[in-house]
């Protein structure tokens, strides 16, 4: 499985940006996308993730309202609609893939839970 994650950039305080994560290499069916964050000295954070089969989502407190996550099962393809972006959102953001999706484990926030992950696409929010 590849993950590939692009689309960031440096955007103003309360600006947007959509970032996507493209997956190949599998033919899986059942499967959640996870989107991570991890600024220079903080934690790893997860964001937001996707379910494949029935879309179901989950979001970190900070981006709810913000952020919004999608899927396109055809392009294999999940995306990241960040809105009203403020300057602690800058880092660096990774998708990923939770395999232990498909056997029936919960929507996870959690990184040590995921697979297989992609290089970072770099979030710059100026003030």
């Amino acid at each position: 499985v590849q993950l590939q994650a692009f689309g960031g950039g440096l955007v103003q305080n309360g600006g947007s940006l959509r970032l996507s994560c493209a997956a190949s290499g599998h033919r899986l069916v059942k499967y959640a996308i996870g989107w991570f964050r991890q600024a220079p000295g903080k934690e790893r954070e997860g964001v937001s993730c996707i379910a494949s089969d029935d879309g179901a989502t989950r979001y970190a407190d900070s981006v709810k309202g913000r952020f919004t996550v999608s899927i396109d099962n055809d392009k294999k393809t999940v995306y990241l609609q960040m809105d009203k972006l403020k300057p602690e959102d800058t880092a660096p953001y990774y998708c990923a893939m939770d395999l232990d999706y498909m056997l029936g484990s919960a929507l996870t926030l959690v990184g040590d839970d995921y697979d297989y992950w992609g290089q970072g696409t770099l979030v710059t929010v100026s003030s």
